[in-house]
């Protein structure tokens, strides 16, 4: 990861007792220091770990507190909330509506776009501005599920995965590009879309990411 370290994803259900394990690995936890984009836990021995706050800021009270507190951002993680979901690669689509990590409303398309070609001269440039058309109608196909299934919804949140470039070409659409300005900074790494796909998406996109940094000169698994 940026910076060094690593990370580990967990889901809010795991979050205390990875904690818990961090801290017996670490000769205890000296502090704990809440903010409202960020929980920083530092133990004993100079280890720290580290959760980028997801979603709306984390309420107060925020400050630094003595030993483990982590409950507060397992409550914030636990609250109900629908979350948009948006998978993009150039094959494929799939779009929903999750609610406690569980997929409420979809819709999943595959689309031909062709690999490229080793051929060269007019043929190679036939077969680019073929692929190039296959590109932008499973785009134009994707920002119109996006603005189908996601725009009449009341969504507390927004989660996006897959390809970047393929999801910066969706910003181009106006309808979407609103919705897709609220998706959260982390973006799913994920296969090419289809349901199952989007039904592990649903568990990701209420997970954190968990960044440990081990004191200097010592290497331990997460």
């Amino acid at each position: 990861m940026p910076g060094g370290g690593k990370a580990v994803e967990l889901a809010p259900d795991r979050l205390s007792g990875w904690f818990e394990r961090f801290g017996q690995r670490h000769g205890g936890i000296q502090r704990t220091e809440l903010a409202e984009r960020r929980v920083e836990v530092l133990a004993a021995d100079g280890a720290v770990a580290a959760v980028t706050v997801p979603f709306e800021p984390l309420p107060p009270p925020h400050g630094v507190r003595p030993g483990l507190v982590v409950q507060p951002l397992v409550e914030h993680l636990g609250k109900p909330r629908s979350i948009g979901l948006v998978l993009v690669r150039r094959g494929a689509h799939s779009v929903g509506i999750a609610r406690n990590g569980e997929v409420e409303k979809s819709t999943t398309e595959r689309h031909l776009v062709q690999g490229r070609s080793k051929a060269g001269g007019w043929s190679q440039q036939r077969f680019a501005r073929r692929r190039q058309g296959q590109s932008r109608r499973a785009f134009e196909s994707a920002a119109d599920a996006v603005a189908r299934v996601l725009l009449p919804a009341r969504l507390d949140a927004v989660v996006v995965g897959g390809d970047r470039k393929a999801l910066a070409s969706l910003r181009d659409d106006p309808r979407i590009r609103e919705l897709l300005d609220r998706a959260e900074p982390r973006v799913l790494d994920v296969p090419e879309p289809r349901r199952a796909v989007l039904d592990e998406a649903a568990r990701r996109a209420i997970a954190v990411e968990v960044e440990v940094h081990e004191p200097a000169g010592r290497v331990d698994a997460p």
